[in-house]
C-alpha cells in the first residue's frame, strides 16, 4: 500500500512522448524544403500564366510538344528581360526611357504609382555597390547598450560637414527586430563603430531570430569568439 510520502519511481519518456518528438524533428525537416519547393512552382506558374497569353497560338509550345510545359514562360521571361536591358544600356534606349518616363510624370496618379514601384525596383534590385558594406557594433540607444548595426556608406556632403565630429563619419542602418527592413539611420565616428567578422547575412540572421542563432555551426547557442 502507497503512503503519501512514497516516492514515484523514475520513468522514462513513454512512446508517446518519443513519436511526437520524431514528428516535430520531422516537421522542422520537411516543412523549408516544401515550402521552397512550393514557393518557386507557384512562382514559375505565376509567371507562365501572365506571359503565355501574350505569344501568339502558333507560337505556343503546347502546339509542338502536345504538354503544357512548365517554365516556358519563365525562360521567354528572362529572355525578353535580357534583351530590354540590353537595349536600356544603349544611348537610344536611355532616350527612351527618359522620354517616357517624362510622360509618365505628367499624369497625377500614374506618377504616384510608377515612383514607387520603381524606388522598390531599384532598392530591391540594387547593384552590389550600393549594398551594405559589413556588420558593425555601436553604443545605441545608450552607451553601455549595444546594438547590431550594417555600415552603409561614409557620410559626405552638408552632414559631414555640419556634423560635430573631427574624423570620419559612418552612415549606420540601425534594424529592428524581427523585420530588418525598418529601423533608422544614425551617423557614427568612425571610431565609435566595431567592424563585425560576420557576414550581412550572418548578421541579419541574428536580427530577425532575436539573438537565437548565431554565426557559429559548431553551436548556434555560443557566439563565436
Amino acid at each position: 500500500m502507497n503512503t503519501p510520502f512514497d516516492q514515484e519511481p523514475h520513468r522514462g519518456p513513454g512512446l508517446f512522448a518519443g513519436l511526437r518528438a520524431s514528428f516535430l524533428t520531422g516537421i522542422v525537416v520537411i516543412a523549408p524544403v516544401w515550402l521552397t519547393i512550393w514557393l518557386i512552382w507557384s512562382v514559375v506558374g505565376w509567371i507562365d500564366s501572365a506571359v503565355l497569353p501574350l505569344i501568339p497560338q502558333r507560337f505556343q509550345p503546347e502546339q509542338y510538344v502536345g504538354i503544357n510545359l512548365r517554365g516556358v514562360g519563365v525562360v521567354i521571361f528572362l529572355i525578353f528581360t535580357v534583351i530590354v536591358g540590353w537595349v536600356a544600356k544603349g544611348i537610344l534606349g536611355r532616350s527612351l526611357i527618359h522620354f517616357a518616363e517624362s510622360l509618365v510624370n505628367r499624369m497625377p496618379v500614374i506618377r504616384s504609382i510608377y515612383s514607387g514601384i520603381k524606388q522598390i525596383s531599384e532598392t530591391v534590385f540594387a547593384q552590389t555597390e550600393r549594398s551594405f558594406e559589413k556588420a558593425c557594433l555601436v553604443q545605441y540607444p545608450r552607451r553601455g547598450i549595444w546594438a547590431i548595426g550594417f555600415v552603409s556608406t561614409t557620410a559626405r556632403g552638408e552632414v559631414s560637414q555640419r556634423a560635430e565630429t573631427g574624423g570620419e563619419l559612418l552612415s549606420i542602418f540601425i534594424p529592428t527586430t524581427p523585420n530588418p527592413t525598418s529601423g533608422f539611420l544614425l551617423f557614427f565616428p568612425a571610431e565609435d563603430v566595431i567592424i563585425l567578422d560576420m557576414s550581412i547575412e550572418d548578421a541579419a540572421k541574428l536580427v530577425i531570430s532575436a539573438g537565437l542563432v548565431y554565426p557559429n555551426e559548431k553551436d548556434p547557442t555560443t557566439p563565436p569568439e
